[in-house]
């Protein structure tokens, strides 16, 4: 039985790889705020969820039980959009709000994060009802073949996986080769260092929260290609964000990348083992493996596996 079951992995293994870009996708900009601003952004689950409800407005025009006509914009040309607002609210929130809180005390952001939180997922309920919605063009879900090759998975998994190559090279490019992105750097490695050299961290901080909101509306749109979504959503995600860069390491975005690959691997190949063992709950506990490989990792290696 046992050599059946890994015989038969293929499907699996790739299904992890793809919904690990996914978890990369979402984790990325929880990874560079802590990185740069040593801040557990505790809200990051709800605005990436405020995304995909902005993609679902522009896609359906629905909102407040209405639907406007004359909308209809594919979610993934909604980033257009979407990408600057959350850009823009992402910049105001560090500026006025997160800023001053360190200034208070260390729990200060922490609480805004969490008050900011329940905003969002209140002003989502609000707006589009509790019920669960889904961003459903065409090519999210017609059979994918490439040559004569039927392919396992949904298109929206492997535009998961080519989004986050994307969204990670292009974050690596910027913070390699432009002043910004080096002064985002050296903010993270020494805030003081970085000061003295006359970077106006302050300024840095706000635009390393708002590259970080701007990455959380592009998880958003394709996490609703994904996965059916409600207000209350981000929680699960937030979870999710939070293991891959426990496992990867705190502010590495080489460790968020390998975090991802972990997570999404050990949710498909565990549901798998359940399901061809027997045994019962196959689809609820291959979450189950994703915790106890954090809790292992924490045990083991506190920093993750790419952290200093």
């Amino acid at each position: 039985m046992v050599l059946e079951i890994l015989s038969d992995l293929s499907t699996p293994l790739m299904m992890g790889i793809l919904l690990g870009g996914l978890y990369i996708l979402i984790a990325l900009g929880l990874s560079l705020v802590f990185g740069v601003m040593k801040l557990i952004n505790v809200a990051h689950g709800d605005l990436v969820i405020f995304g995909t409800y902005f993609a679902f407005f522009a896609f359906t025009g629905e909102i407040l039980g209405y639907r406007l006509t004359f909308f209809g914009i594919d979610p993934i040309l909604s980033l257009i959009i979407g990408m600057p607002l959350l850009f823009v609210i992402g910049f105001a929130i560090q500026k006025y709000l997160m800023s001053r809180a360190v200034q208070i005390s260390m729990e200060a952001p922490l609480i805004i994060a969490f008050g900011i939180s329940l905003i969002a997922q209140n002003i989502c309920q609000r707006l589009w009802t509790p019920y669960a919605r889904g961003l459903t063009p065409g090519y999210a879900f017609e059979p994918l073949k490439i040559g004569g090759f039927l392919f396992p998975a949904q298109p929206a998994y492997v535009l998961d996986f080519v989004a986050a190559l994307i969204v990670m090279l292009a974050l690596w490019g910027f913070l390699r080769w432009t002043y910004l992105g080096k002064a985002i750097k050296a903010t993270s490695q020494d805030r003081r260092a970085a000061q003295l050299m006359g970077i106006n961290t302050g300024r840095v901080y706000a635009f390393a929260f708002a590259i970080a909101m701007a990455t959380a509306a592009i998880a958003g749109v394709f996490l609703g290609l994904t996965f059916p979504f409600t207000p209350t959503s981000g929680v699960f995600f937030l979870i999710i964000a939070f293991g891959v860069i426990i496992i990867g390491g705190l502010g590495s975005m080489l460790g968020t990348f390998i975090g991802g690959m972990i997570l999404g691997l050990a949710q498909t190949i565990g549901g798998h083992v359940f399901n061809e063992l027997g045994l019962p709950g196959a689809a609820t506990a291959q979450y189950l493996f994703l915790y106890v490989i954090v809790l292992v990792v924490l045990a083991v290696r506190p920093q993750g596996i790419f952290g200093r």
